[in-house]
């Protein structure tokens, strides 16, 4: 996750980037329709008015250089974990620091990781080919052939989505002459061979998807154009996308096509015979390979072989069985109504499936194992009351790293290995002085009765009485899970100086499995909505704080959730933080990726789906003569994920009507903080010193 450090800022999965022409589609009349013009001198004119504006207004505050050079120096800080990931018997790592502010893309040997002082070779330093090629390049991650010979490295301009791919050869630690290149688009490749690429891309007029994805997959052979790649899938416009990739065992290697129609729902093809066969599994189901058993994640009930399997469990059955027709399906993981298996928490070493588990939002760690035809668990051993995720496996080995974190106990990085332990190492210094801290768990009753938990972290002798300066932070869609974390910046400038933080699991995320999303999806939206003010209103109840001390934040969807606030219960907060949001959701589908957003919200040019869409539409419910608090807006400019127009004509209309605004977009950054180390901390300071003013 990108740096707005206290709170991370959730990304949408799987968005995409359409042309900015979409802005002509306007099917409404909008005073501010000339901000969608991502880079057009009017609007870029009135984002340099604004900047100018809101960094002289926090700058000048007194806790906005302290914050500043906090963040920088946690951001820049040789004591962070270098998170290593396994690629063919070496450990890999992506570094950013004041030198490489950029990052440099390095290695070690296993030896060296382990014994605390690893010696790290630079594979690529992205500083130097910004500064070579004048670019603004961003590390996006590297695609590898199983050998480790070769890899198709993404570079994102100023770190928008869209990337160009480039062969890159892990022995010379040099671009191949005249290897593999993938222009500028939002796409994927997956190694065939040494010589032969899938590739989903933009291939030219036609081929993407109305929400800007690709759709269609090839077979691209070195020595011939790009052009000339065989068509292996075809999708339609009307699709989200189609997608490629592939995944390792400890004896094969499977080469991978996703087709997804809609957002939640696809056909995952594997290229059998060089031809795509398409799993004959639930089009909403996740599948995943250990071995030679394939595994199933379903969001819902399966009925096959005569059977009907649960929702939010996983099941598994013998790969190559499957193929020739069986559906002798074996249950792997069965979780308990207040458990869920974390959305993508399912990974693979070379004998063993992990699986991450939340138990009332608490995290835990499984390992399962096929043998004499039962599968068998056990937990991994690991601190309870925190946040577990894997962070590195590989197909060649049972070893693999995984991470604890909690509010107050600084990410951990553990080693697990092939006997079932497991051991720490590498651990965060503490950034933060939790003496008298504590951390409580709460549920608030919504408004149709349903218990919604939240944390709270504050001070354990803190008057409840009193009013404390209260940070409520929210995200409530896409199955995403707000777990806890270990946030310096929280810690040092939020925490310490007295203040409260809060995260609130509403309906729509995954805390409790594929039901709780569902619960908040498409007609059922205001029930999330309903969830956070929920929790609101129980932390003034319980004396925790009051309206005139209660900031809030989110971003992306949870950008979407400040601005219902901000437009049905300004009553309830004094800061509202908007971070990289959807805001104008009459012109979502319109805009980049949001077509493929609509499973999520609905279709707002259908006039049933818009009765109920218009009513929390906060671009459109903005009105005068309201009790608005001063907001804070933030976004990007190479946002190519959530259009920046959605920030600018919030701030843009709220301001029209005499509203006190303050907007802030970054030139780098995606749809994120900024691409840089000294970018992100900017951020941060910009936000919490809004927030601090604001709440004290």
């Amino acid at each position: 996750m990108p740096s707005l450090r206290a709170a991370p800022l959730l990304l949408l999965p799987l968005l995409c980037l359409a042309p900015p022409a979409a802005a002509q589609q306007a099917p409404i009349a909008d005073p501010f329709l000339w901000l969608e013009n991502v880079e057009g001198d009017s609007a870029l004119t009135w984002v340099r008015a604004q900047d100018s504006t809101t960094v002289r207004t926090l700058g000048q505050a007194a806790v906005y250089d302290s914050i500043y050079r906090s963040s920088l120096a946690i951001l820049n800080s040789s004591d962070r974990i270098a998170y290593p990931s396994i690629r063919s018997g070496r450990l890999y790592n992506f570094w950013q620091d004041a030198r490489h502010p950029r990052g440099i893309w390095r290695r070690a040997t296993w030896d060296s990781y382990l014994s605390g002082r690893p010696r790290w070779e630079t594979v690529l330093d992205i500083d130097s080919l910004a500064a070579r090629e004048q670019k603004p390049w961003v590390y996006k991650g590297a695609t590898c052939l199983r050998d480790g010979t070769r890899c198709m490295v993404e570079l994102s301009r100023g770190g928008a989505d869209a990337v160009e791919m480039r062969e890159f050869d892990l022995g010379t630690k040099a671009f191949v002459p005249g290897g593999f290149v993938v222009p500028e688009a939002k796409g994927s490749v997956a190694w065939r061979g040494r010589d032969t690429l899938l590739v989903a891309t933009d291939f030219g007029p036609g081929t993407t998807t109305s929400s800007g994805y690709p759709r269609m997959a090839k077979l691209w052979v070195r020595g011939t154009p790009l052009e000339q790649a065989s068509t292996l899938f075809e999708g339609r416009t009307t699709d989200v996308l189609v997608d490629v990739g592939s995944v390792e065992t400890a004896d094969s290697t499977y080469g991978l096509i996703f087709h997804r129609p809609g957002f939640f729902e696809g056909t995952t093809y594997v290229l059998e015979g060089g031809q795509p066969v398409a799993l004959d599994i639930p089009r909403d189901a996740d599948p995943y390979w250990v071995g030679d058993r394939l595994v199933v994640y379903l969001r819902t009930p399966w009925t096959v072989g005569g059977r009907t399997y649960p929702e939010n469990s996983l099941v598994a059955t013998d790969y190559h069985a499957f193929l020739a027709g069986s559906r002798d399906f074996q249950v792997v993981v069965q979780p308990t109504a207040r458990q869920t298996i974390v959305d993508g928490g399912v990974e693979a070493t070379r004998n063993y499936l992990l699986v991450s588990l939340l138990d009332d939002v608490r995290g835990q760690l499984w390992r399962y194992h096929y043998a004499d035809g039962r599968w068998a668990g056990e937990r991994v051993p690991a601190p309870d009351l925190g946040s577990i995720a894997v962070t590195g496996t590989d197909a060649g080995t049972d070893r693999y790293f995984f991470t604890y974190e909690s509010f107050l106990k600084p990410t951990t990085l553990y080693l697990g290995e092939p006997t079932g332990t497991a051991r720490a190492v590498r651990s965060m210094p503490a950034m933060f002085d939790t003496t008298g801290l504590a951390v409580e768990q709460y549920e608030a009753n919504s408004r149709d009765g349903t218990k919604v938990p939240y944390f709270v972290v504050g001070r354990r002798d803190a008057p409840r009485s009193g009013p404390s300066p209260t940070l409520l932070y929210g995200y409530g869609g896409f199955q995403i899970s707000l777990t806890p974390d270990y946030s310096p910046i929280i810690g040092r400038e939020w925490l310490a100086r007295g203040g409260v933080y809060v995260l609130a699991n509403i309906r729509g995320g995954g805390e409790f499995g594929p039901a709780w999303h569902r619960a908040a999806m498409k007609e059922h939206r205001q029930r999330a909505y309903d969830d956070f003010i929920a929790v609101a209103e129980d932390l003034a109840h319980r004396g925790i704080t009051t309206p005139r001390h209660l900031g809030i934040m989110g971003g992306s969807n949870g950008g979407l959730l400040m601005g219902v606030m901000l437009t049905q219960r300004p009553d309830l907060f004094h800061a509202v933080t908007i971070l990289n949001p959807l805001l104008d959701m009459k012109r979502f589908s319109h805009l980049l990726a949001g077509a493929s957003w609509m499973a999520e919200y609905g279709d707002p040019d259908l006039p049933s789906d818009w009765a109920y869409i218009s009513k929390y539409s906060p671009y459109q419910n903005v009105k005068p003569g309201q009790p608005y608090p001063r907001v804070f807006i933030y976004t990007t400019t190479r946002d190519d994920r959530v259009h920046p127009g959605h920030a600018r004509k919030m701030a843009a209309k709220l301001e029209s009507l005499g509203y006190p605004v303050l907007f802030y977009e970054n030139t780098e950054g995606g749809h994120g903080s900024g691409t840089t180390n000294e970018m992100r901390a900017r951020a941060d300071a910009l936000i919490y010193t809004y927030l601090w003013e604001q709440l004290r």
